[in-house]
């Protein structure tokens, strides 16, 4: 079978990324040599392994390399669902900038620095942001200031700055900046009261006018007649980490934060219906659960208890965070909370609209959940039953949903605002339009409710 070339890997010389039948590879030039044998020989390498900040590889020599400028190929662990920054919550970018900092501290102690800090190298591997470029570690040299400082800010620091102290959903500024948000942006939109933040003060706002103020020439003077040794450099990311362990955010009252399940069943009906869904997740057997319009999380935990890998789509902010903390807190390793709008998912993005991928693009489920979910999108959303179960059969080969009908309070709610012009809204159409796709398995109708679950599988 003929490699793949991966979309986004391009743009680094020192190596690249390739498939061949579904297995990741990456083929280390020969110009990355020495940097290569120092991560490996200094003792980092195990070390960030170790800790679980550094993805693990098993190196194949040059078997499987592509070109004649390689060194060596390596083959990474693979990660299970690749997300991207704009996907994940406030406390999942704050975590993944410490890891960040946290790598760049390990490989100065070891005679090497990062050469690029970019958010999109971090993936969330068992629960925790672990960096998946290998290539991203050079030899320190004594003297020379952080190649990565000003991309650290942008991926980071900027979009945790207006997320605190402006509004969260600002971070979607990094769908639009793929290279991070520019720094003046962020201070022209940042309040005056952050810039009495002496850390803010200096890597966001006298950072942004000084590359303003620059010239290209000016600024190449500049780095060369400054003197940045290893204890300058430690410094600067001791002070970059108390800028990121200051900024905060907590989900206020509004969306689906304050979300009672019981509000639709009483708790015979919750316990009811985790009941049914853990029955029927072990009926479908799965490796991958992906859990649509997720809220906190408290049926994905169904699937991620059990060691199933489940992520939790949801668009509300606040429920996303909410639900990344309790992860964190139970140490689920198993579960992924995501950020994702189903009604506008993420596209392709960046060179050619490939280097990051549109989200039906990256994998597919074993099971998909999609619990008191159909209604928002056919009432709230106008989207027809048939398009959504067409939507519903590209997702995976299994499917878990819930139906709520008309005379339910919460879909009363939703019609009290605009005229109820969903004829074909009602049990019969729903499984009339579903029936081209799936077999229908299981139906249970939800104990001190109208609602019912299905599950089902696809032809």
């Amino acid at each position: 079978m003929r490699p793949i070339l991966h979309p986004s890997s391009f743009r680094d010389p020192s190596g690249f990324i390739f498939r061949i039948h579904g297995d990741i590879y990456r083929q280390i030039n020969y110009c990355y040599r020495e940097h290569y044998e120092c991560l490996m020989g200094s003792g980092l390498y195990a070390r960030l392994v170790q800790d679980g900040l550094l993805v693990q590889h098993v190196d194949i020599g040059l078997e499987q390399a592509q070109t004649t400028d390689a060194y060596t190929v390596i083959q990474p662990a693979l990660v299970s669902f690749i997300s991207y920054p704009y996907e994940w919550c406030f406390g999942q970018l704050k975590a993944a900038a410490l890891a960040t900092l946290n790598l760049q501290r390990n490989a100065i102690e070891c005679g090497m620095s990062l050469k690029d800090a970019s958010a999109y190298n971090m993936q969330f591997v068992q629960g925790k942001p672990c960096l998946i470029d290998t290539l991203s570690f050079e030899i320190y040299r004594d003297g020379i200031p952080w190649t990565a400082y000003r991309q650290f800010c942008q991926h980071f620091l900027a979009p945790l700055t207006l997320m605190a102290y402006c509004d969260v959903r600002l971070g979607q500024l990094l769908r639009t900046h793929l290279d991070g948000i520019p720094l003046e942006l962020a201070a022209s939109l940042l309040p005056i009261s952050s810039r009495l933040k002496p850390t803010l003060l200096l890597h966001l706002f006298l950072h942004a006018a000084a590359q303003k103020r620059l010239s290209v020439r000016n600024a190449i003077k500049e780095r060369k007649r400054r003197s940045f040794d290893r204890r300058a450099m430690l410094g600067l990311v001791d002070s970059l980490e108390t800028a990121i362990r200051g900024l905060r955010w907590e989900p206020s009252r509004i969306g689906w934060t304050d979300y009672v399940p019981e509000d639709g069943y009483g708790e015979k009906g919750v316990q009811h219906k985790k009941e049914l869904v853990a029955e029927f997740l072990k009926i479908a057997t799965p490796h991958l659960v992906w859990d649509l319009g997720a809220n906190t999380g408290e049926f994905s935990r169904l699937a991620s208890r059990c060691g199933i890998f489940t992520i939790a789509f949801d668009n509300d902010p606040g429920v996303v965070e909410l639900n990344y903390r309790r992860a964190m807190m139970d140490d689920d390793k198993a579960l992924l909370p995501l950020l994702m709008d189903i009604t506008n998912p993420s596209p392709s993005l960046g060179w050619e609209n490939q280097e990051r991928e549109a989200w039906l693009e990256r994998n597919s489920a074993d099971v998909v959940l999609a619990l008191a979910l159909v209604h928002h999108l056919a009432v709230g959303c106008n989207v027809p039953l048939d398009r959504l179960a067409d939507f519903f059969a590209r997702l995976g080969r299994w499917l878990i949903v819930e139906f709520v009908p008309k005379t339910d309070l919460r879909v009363q709610q939703l019609l009290a605002v605009r005229e109820d012009i969903f004829v074909d809204y009602t049990r019969e159409g729903f499984e009339c339009a579903f029936a081209r796709f799936f077999s229908i398995r299981r139906v249970e109708q939800i104990v001190g409710s109208e609602r019912t679950i299905f599950l089902m599988e696809k032809f």
